[in-house]
Order: C-alpha cells, then structure tokens, then sequence
C-alpha cells in the first residue's frame, strides 16, 4: 500500500489528480492508501494492455 505522494509518485501523475485515476482505499481509521496493483491496472490501461477476448490477442499479433 502506497501513500498518496508515493503513488503518484510512482504514476507520475500530481497527487491531486491521483484520486481521479486510481480509486483510494479507505482504511480502519480513515487514512486513504493506494494499492500499487490497482496503480499498476491503471497504467496499463493507458498503454493499451487490457486485452481480455481472443480476438483481441489475435488483432494485437498482426
């Protein structure tokens, strides 16, 4: 779990938009940390990595 600073950090976003792009979780106690995995799905998804059908491998492959 990351901070808020370490996780845009680690997105190289500013942290104010953080919070628009990757989903905080709340913990016990209110303090609202970044799971690195949700960070990592996020990034991802800019890259266009999100290939879930067959097709879409096959479409990637060429």
């Amino acid at each position: 779990m990351l901070s808020e600073r370490e996780a845009a950090a680690y997105c190289g976003i500013p942290a104010k938009r953080l919070a628009l792009a990757v989903p905080p979780v709340v913990m016990p106690g209110g303090a609202k940390l970044y799971d690195m995995h949700d960070c990592d799905a996020w990034l991802d998804g800019l890259k266009g990595g999100d290939i879930t059908a067959d097709d879409d491998i096959i479409g990637k492959l060429g």
